[in-house]
């Protein structure tokens, strides 16, 4: 793996080309620094689609989920991180809750989350993939670069 890129000095030298995401997300993967090109999921209370996303080629990509901000039901797993990282994906964010904190934090990938919680979500797999989402008024678009580290989020404009 590369030299880790540092969010604060990135910013610095390319402030204008980036927005920072504000909000809180705590980091929760084996992995503190992390990034590649978005992949991006809306849902609610509901993983199919990151189940089935994870378990595709990630080619070093970063999946962003918009889960609303919902805390009652966990939008990824250990047993779906390890599928991530089996799969070649550099991390995920999740708007939303994971668990099984404890298995993902060994695991050799970057994840950025608002918390945890126990209880599994919906399988309908309702929901959509590849859009553009927003988190904290900051558009994040399929393609474009992210770039986490326990500093926050920057997200290419």
């Amino acid at each position: 793996m590369s030299k880790p890129i540092n969010t604060a000095d990135l910013y610095d030298e390319r402030g204008d080309e980036l927005e920072s995401v504000a909000v809180q997300f705590q980091n929760l993967g084996g992995h503190t620094h992390f990034c590649g090109p978005v992949r991006t999921i809306r849902c609610f209370e509901d993983n199919a689609l990151v189940k089935t996303v994870l378990g595709t080629p990630g080619e070093g990509a970063v999946l962003v989920v918009d889960g609303q901000g919902s805390l009652r039901t966990a939008l990824m797993g250990d047993m779906i991180a390890e599928s991530a990282v089996a799969n070649g994906w550099a991390g995920v964010i999740i708007n939303g809750a994971i668990r099984d904190r404890e298995a993902i934090a060994r695991l050799p990938l970057g994840v950025k989350a608002l918390g945890s919680n126990p209880k599994k979500s919906a399988k309908t797999g309702v929901g959509e993939v590849d859009v553009q989402i927003v988190i904290d008024r900051v558009r994040i678009q399929p393609g474009v670069m992210i770039y986490c580290d326990p500093d926050g989020i920057l997200v290419e404009r």
